[in-house]
């Protein structure tokens, strides 16, 4: 009789497992429903013919991607692996791994390439119409491999590879993100000023990275891009900082509704002034904080100064003293006084010997976007003193 107990109660466990399993499978269409509910959001418009589900892995084919602001226009991507999935709490997806195809578009002589294009972590959340971070897209690492614009068989525009992380902290984001190899070839400009410029100040290809690094407080909105920066061998690195409040979820869905409220609009020129005025009554929340733009040079000044003396007929250093002169002539019919002393310093010092030329501003006080404005239309002159302008040079 135990024996036979034992039997029932295996059976009966086995009959339940079997039962239950569909129960818990995965179902890839409800995903990719999801997911182009959450990407809808911000206009991109993502639609598939099917999604198989084998295991924890989702294979969706048929994608292709397109922005509703350009209904006719689409990327046929093809078929999508989604590895690693599981249901989260509320009926959201995550996945471990999304493997996309590589991209090869040809059309009137140009051709567009992209490879190993890969999403790790990806959270689709339940739903997109909430305003929590839960109610978003998110990633934890994007990256590819090599990407190529090439026109009449030859490379214009290209990068060995890319990535970004995004890192959920309490109540915001940190990201970092870099794009190396970075090439440009500039040896098919036709017009033949620009094509003597370019090849005399050795600009044929420009070879480089771009970098950046920053962090997002969502209830605040705190917004800090520390850098932003393109650096090309031979001519300089130029990034860029900038920090500001405001921009919080609330704030990025009532641009989304605006935008949706523009483009369902059949007027465009009607649409355009209602996006226009929405724009402005959501600045209302914003407020800048600090900002910098940094250039530091790595020789291409002095090619610059000495190509463009030669177009008039003086040396390099003959035309860096002759700039020296006329800055403060030009600057006096801005009248800002000292912030004309403080360019013609930085001006002096730089044409001297090219270091670093650094602009920013960093006012006391946070200042709402609306009183830059104000200032801009009314006194632009007082800019500068609202928002704490500096000019300096080789710092």
């Amino acid at each position: 009789m135990k024996h036979i107990r034992n039997l029932n109660l295996l059976a009966a466990s086995a009959a339940f497992l079997t039962l239950g399993g569909p129960a818990f499978a995965l179902d890839g269409a409800d995903m990719m429903k999801k997911l182009a509910a959450a990407t809808g959001a911000g206009g991109t418009v993502i639609t598939f013919e099917k999604a198989d589900v084998d295991g924890d892995t989702v294979t969706a084919s048929g994608v292709e991607v397109g922005l509703a602001s350009l209904p006719g226009d689409k990327m046929k991507i093809g078929e999508i692996t989604f590895e690693g999935v599981k249901e989260t709490e509320g009926g959201g997806y995550y996945a471990k791994s999304v493997a996309f195809p590589d991209v090869d578009v040809k059309q009137e002589g140009g051709e567009f390439s992209a490879k190993d294009l890969q999403v790790q972590g990806l959270t689709i959340p339940a739903n997109a119409a909430g305003a929590t971070l839960d109610d978003i897209v998110l990633y934890e690492v994007v990256s590819t491999g090599r990407i190529a614009f090439n026109m009449n068989g030859k490379d214009v525009f290209s990068i060995e590879s890319s990535e970004s992380n995004l890192g959920r902290e309490d109540g915001g984001f940190t990201y970092d993100a870099n794009v190396a190899g970075l090439k440009i070839d500039l040896s098919q400009v036709e017009e033949p000023a620009s094509k003597d410029a370019i090849e005399k100040l050795g600009l044929t290809t420009l070879d480089g990275a771009v970098t950046m690094k920053g962090s997002w407080e969502t209830e605040s909105g705190k917004v800090a891009i520390d850098e932003y920066a393109f650096d090309f061998k031979n001519v300089g690195r130029l990034n860029l900082a900038v920090d500001f409040s405001g921009y919080t979820l609330n704030f990025i869905k009532s641009l989304q509704e605006a935008a949706k409220t523009a483009e369902a609009n059949p007027n465009k020129e009607e649409a355009n002034q209602a996006m226009g005025l929405a724009m402005l009554g959501m600045m209302q929340q914003l407020t800048f904080n600090s900002a910098e733009l940094r250039f530091d040079d790595a020789s291409i000044t002095k090619k610059a100064l000495d190509y463009a003396g030669s177009q008039q007929g003086v040396s390099g250093d003959q035309l860096a003293q002759s700039l020296k002169g006329l800055v403060p002539v030009m600057l006096a019919q801005l009248n800002l006084p000292e912030l004309q002393n403080q360019i013609s310093a930085a001006v002096n010092t730089y044409l001297d010997g090219p270091k670093s030329l650094t602009i920013s501003a960093a006012p006391e006080k946070p200042v709402p976007f609306p009183m830059i404005v104000g200032a801009a239309m009314g006194a632009p002159n007082t800019i500068p003193t609202v928002l704490g302008v500096k000019v300096t040079a080789n710092d």
